[in-house]
């Protein structure tokens, strides 16, 4: 496990190269946290279940695998719905924000 830093929160919260951004099937390419965020509070429940059900896990792959944020990737495995998603996202942002003092 990586010891939480205030530059590791950095690149956590930081943007991921061209080539690695997150496609959603609606379209959007995301390429920080802040904008995954922001696309599941408003994404429908149809590409929400494009991305993430029992046989698909996306987005924890996505944070796990670019983001790099193991911890943020086990919650989103655990959630189930795109409500606990999005917080789960949100409570993370807020908490890395707060490792780099702009929350």
């Amino acid at each position: 496990m990586v010891k939480m830093t205030r530059s590791v929160a950095e690149v956590m919260l930081g943007d991921v190269p061209e080539e690695k951004r997150f496609w959603c099937n609606d379209g959007r390419y995301l390429k920080n946290l802040d904008e995954l965020k922001d696309a599941l509070e408003q994404m429908t429940e149809e590409t929400f279940r494009f991305h993430s059900s029992e046989n698909k896990t996306d987005f924890s792959n996505w944070v796990k695998d670019v983001i790099g944020d193991e911890k943020l990737s086990r919650d989103l495995l655990k959630s189930t719905t795109k409500e606990q998603s999005t917080r789960v996202v949100a409570e993370r942002v807020r908490w890395l924000k707060g490792k780099l003092g702009t929350v």
